[in-house]
């Protein structure tokens, strides 16, 4: 158990990668937004969700989910690449590959605590855009308020367990 002197000798230092896991969230938070709403503009949701075998229905009537996944993974990638450089640079003298399984792993865990958060919170939002007029927005309301909801939930997620897991080695 750490004591007071120790915590407080760490607390700074943990501070700047927490602000600095901000920027990268804010970043990822970009690619995600930026993908979700190009994935919804190109449609690839209601394609995707042709192709599937398993949960077809759900999908057609919910491509929004396929399309946050994907853009999830790429932001995924993103946020792997600057936490590796750049928050925890002590981490590359370990094995790239193991950091980012556990990174992934993290992530995946992530998305299965976001998928139903992002699928309440879209349930609930398109009513409320629908009685709001708003649900001819080309730019997909509901859905960004949904994905909104799941990067505020997943935030402290991915900060404490890929500290606590994924970096646990660096000082």
């Amino acid at each position: 158990m750490q004591t007071l002197q120790q915590l407080r000798a760490s607390t700074p230092k943990e501070t700047k990668r927490f602000v600095k896991f901000l920027f990268v969230g804010a970043f990822g938070f970009v690619v995600d937004f930026g993908s979700f709403n190009l994935f919804h503009a190109i449609g690839l949701g209601p394609r995707a969700a042709h192709l599937m075998s398993v949960g077809q229905a759900y999908f057609i009537d919910h491509p929004e989910v396929i399309e946050q996944s994907c853009s999830f993974a790429l932001a995924v990638i993103s946020n792997f690449i600057w936490n590796y450089f750049w928050i925890y640079p002590e981490a590359q003298a370990s094995n790239p590959g193991k950091k980012l399984l556990q990174f992934i792993v993290v992530s995946v865990a992530g998305l299965i605590i976001g998928a139903p958060v992002f699928a309440l919170a879209l349930a609930a939002a398109r009513p409320l855009v629908a009685a709001a007029g708003l649900d001819t927005l080309s730019f997909n309301l509901a859905g960004n308020l949904a994905l909104m909801t799941r990067v505020g939930v997943l935030l402290f997620w991915n900060f404490f367990v890929n500290r606590k897991w994924t970096y646990r080695e660096v000082a």
